[in-house]
């Protein structure tokens, strides 16, 4: 039991320091993250694109139709792999929840807003195929972590995206936000300036402008001592219009976490550094806060 004890001190110092070195910290978080509670379907097509792509996690002794959640991952819309976030369809899963994670084409292939298109298709292939892996398509929830919570929050917000490919947001009973960019205007990040073709950013182009009181229910999360994606900025102020909207909203804010770490608690091996697992949890099974969760 010493290795797995010693793994996860190493996964939690790379990750709580920010290092990025030759072995990655999510590669790390996968590997002492288990497994055997969930069966994998690799590597299903829902486009034409090499990077059309995604990995479907079930519960291993599930019967009848799982809850579903399309996680996106981040990576500032210029990096990412589904496989690196293998901890998080593994955890969801064991929740009890049918879970997708797609790649989605990056810059410098693409820029915005081709990426939200692929993310639109991708939530559009699970809601017509998903019933075959034993999730219910009456009850999808889109997902994200920072980047990828950004993908999440315009699928369900703006609904050009899901219009175009044949549906709409009302395919989602819900949405999870996990330090997400949704309020970033002026762009001030060198990296993600030409993603969004700055200085000519569009100002539709930001969630936050696209509130209205038909979006579905929503789960905010945000660390306090995230350095990355200012939570006040972002998460706190989307939360505040949609609230004044009339959507309702949780908003829920962690500190002892970063921008990296919030989402790594998902893991077994970082759980215990913040309960967000059981926050999505509960989210999903009060059917995005429409009754009172069943108790724990």
């Amino acid at each position: 039991m010493r290795a797995p004890y010693f793994a996860v001190c190493a996964a939690t110092v790379l990750l709580l320091s920010g290092l990025l070195a030759a072995c990655s910290p999510l590669s790390l978080v996968n590997a002492v993250s288990p497994s055997g509670a969930t069966r994998t379907v690799a590597s299903a097509a829902y486009g034409t694109n090499p990077r059309h792509v995604l990995d479907i996690y079930r519960p291993e002794n599930w019967t009848g139709p799982a809850p579903v959640i399309v996680f996106y991952y981040g990576g500032n819309w210029v990096d990412g792999e589904r496989a690196d976030y293998a901890f998080v369809g593994r955890a969801l899963a064991a929740r009890g929840f049918v879970v997708v994670i797609p790649d989605y084409r990056l810059y410098p292939q693409v820029r915005y807003p081709d990426f939200l298109t692929d993310s639109a298709e991708a939530l559009a292939w699970t809601s017509r195929r998903i019933k075959a892996y034993g999730g219910d398509p009456k009850r999808i929830y889109a997902m994200g972590h920072s980047a990828g919570a950004y993908n999440a929050a315009m699928l369900a917000l703006d609904p050009r995206w899901l219009r175009a490919q044949g549906t709409a947001p009302s395919i989602l009973r819900g949405w999870i936000g996990m330090a997400g960019p949704y309020n970033f205007l002026p762009v001030e990040n060198e990296t993600t300036r030409p993603v969004f073709l700055y200085p000519n950013t569009p100002r539709d182009s930001q969630p936050i402008n696209h509130v209205t009181i038909n979006a579905p229910p929503a789960l905010l999360i945000a660390a306090r001592n995230d350095s990355t994606v200012d939570p006040e900025r972002n998460t706190g102020a989307l939360a505040d219009r949609l609230r004044a909207t009339g959507v309702p909203v949780r908003e829920v804010s962690f500190t002892g976490v970063n921008h990296v770490t919030l989402l790594a608690t998902l893991s077994s091996s970082l759980r215990r550094l913040a309960p967000s697992l059981d926050a999505i949890e509960d989210f999903v099974h009060s059917d995005g806060g429409r009754k009172l969760p069943p108790a724990r």
